[in-house]
Parts: structure tokens; sequence; C-alpha cells
């Protein structure tokens, strides 16, 4: 599932569009402007299951290729392609949602061929491959460490990779850690999740009820905000640093269930990523002071799920 710390990012991104657009745009629009923003997680998510697939998949395409040459070596005519038939791959390869997103999204339009050959020919050659290769029966560990091992040895750390995930899927760079996560769970997990729908109900919520409650209430963030800027021109304020204050006098006043402090440290740990230098102490300075007001003047209402 998408994280909220990128649900966050995610309506930050519709809201920086919003503000720098021409027009007035409807909460119906920014809604849906919101949903591409989520859904390009998804694709992102879809692609990468995919590719691993296909780097797995591609022991066949090798065995044939080599088997195929004019003079084939014993060793040619013998590639192992057990890695094909890896369980816990056709558990996700065999996943109805999973089936639905290939046909929508068509991943294979986004694939690098020769990006495949070449991870899988570094896959062929590592000493963890050899080993997995050695053993003819299958085990759940082993079948689920040799995709761990295609992941986070081969794929990531490959700067082509990375370079062609960047080319198609421009936010690969605020998706990258929650991406890593998400598929260390699927293949931890496989068919527990729904590629065609990445959100919760209540995230799905959470995402439209922050997104609409800046857009409508700006003005009062505003006149919450504008005080403590003391010698700041709010029309000289980074546009970005704007924007996540909004959002967190948003999650005081209207997100009963957020804590103050997570609330406050998610949009530092935003500002000094997405913002300047100085944005991350800025924004800290201002949420801080808004909160400690709105506390003395009794208007925050947060429930506890503790028990007491």
């Amino acid at each position: 599932m998408i994280s909220r710390r990128n649900i966050r990012v995610k309506v930050m991104q519709t809201l920086y569009t919003i503000n720098t657009s021409e027009g007035e745009v409807q909460p119906a629009q920014a809604i849906k402007l919101l949903d591409k923003h989520l859904d390009q997680s998804r694709q992102l998510f879809v692609y990468l299951a995919y590719f691993i697939t296909q780097v797995a998949r591609y022991a066949e395409t090798d065995s044939k290729n080599r088997s195929s040459r004019h003079l084939p070596s014993a060793e040619d005519l013998n590639v192992n392609i057990k890695i094909a038939g890896n369980e816990l791959l056709w558990k996700i390869l065999e996943d109805a949602s999973f089936q639905k997103a290939l046909s929508e999204l068509k991943p294979a339009q986004w694939e690098n061929t020769e990006l495949v050959r070449k991870i899988y020919l570094a896959l062929a050659e590592s000493p963890v491959y050899k080993e997995y290769i050695s053993v003819t029966q299958r085990n759940k560990k082993s079948e689920r460490n040799i995709l761990e091992f295609i992941f986070t040895d081969l794929m990531l750390p490959n700067e082509d990779f990375i370079s062609h995930l960047e080319e198609i899927f421009i936010h690969w760079d605020d998706d990258a850690e929650m991406m890593n996560q998400l598929m260390l769970n699927l293949l931890q997990k496989p068919g527990t999740y729904n590629f065609q729908d990445m959100l919760s109900a209540e995230k799905r919520k959470f995402s439209q009820d922050l997104l609409i409650s800046v857009m409508e209430k700006s003005d009062y963030c505003m006149e919450l905000i504008k005080p403590k800027l003391k010698n700041w021109d709010p029309e000289r304020i980074a546009l970005l640093d704007m924007i996540l204050m909004q959002m967190g006098v948003c999650e005081f006043l209207y997100f009963e269930t957020i804590p103050t402090k997570v609330t406050i440290n998610e949009y530092i740990d935003l500002a000094k990523e997405y913002s300047t230098p100085q944005s991350g102490q800025f924004v800290n300075g201002i949420l801080d002071n808004i909160h400690k007001d709105l506390l003395a003047q009794n208007k925050l209402h947060k429930i506890s799920y503790k028990k007491p």
C-alpha cells in the first residue's frame, strides 16, 4: 500500500500544480489530478514486478538462443532454466489483479530488452545464482531469496536501470524508498496486493480530504500563518514552503487522529527534501508556533487510541 508520507507528497505536488496553473481549478478537477499522481506510483510498482519476472524468465530465452547456435557447446545445450519456473515468480504472474494490470498498462511498451538481457547475464554469473541452480529441489526461502537478489543487488544498484526508470517515471526519486519496501513485501507475501488499486479506502479518503481541506481553508490557514512570518514577506516565501505549512495547519485542525508531533515531523522532512536548505527549520518554527497558539486557544481536538 502507498504510505501516508507518499500521499502527502502527491497532495503537495497536486497543490503546487494548482497554484502554478492558469485559471481556477475546481475540487473535482483537483481530485482527478491527485488520482493521476497516485496512479503513477501504482504503474511504477507494476513495472518493477514485471521487470523482475522478465529477468527471471529470460533464462528460457537464453537457453533457446544458445542451443540455436551454429556449433553449440555442451554447456549451450544444457542451460539451467530452473528460475523460469520459480514458484514465487508464478504466484505473481498468475495473480488475477497483476494480469489485469498487465493488460491495462501493457508494460512491455516500456521494457528495455537489452537491459533485461544484461541483468540476466549478471545474474547467471553470480555465485548466488550458481548456488540456487545447483540444488534441484525448490523451497520457499530460496525461491524468494533469488528474486530478492535480482531486485536489490542487480536492479537497484544498476545505474542503467535507474536511468531507464527515470526516463519513464519522472517521480521515481519520490517513490524509490517506498517501492523498495513494497517490492520486498510483495516477495514475502505474494497475492496480498491489489495491482489495480494500491490505496485502502481510508488512505484514499485521507488523500482527498487533505487536498480539499487545503483548497477550501487556504484563506483561514493564511490568517494563522501570516502573523508568524514576522519580517518575512509572504510573497517571497518559497511556494512549496507555503503549501507545506498550509497542509500542516489543516492536519492540526481537521485530522483528529493524526498526532501533532507526527504532522510537524512529516512536514519538516518534506520541506528539507523538496524545498530550500533552510526550509525545514523555517517550516518547523512556523508550525510549532501555530500549534502552541491553537493549544492555548483550545482549538485542537485530537483523538488518542492509546489504551488507558
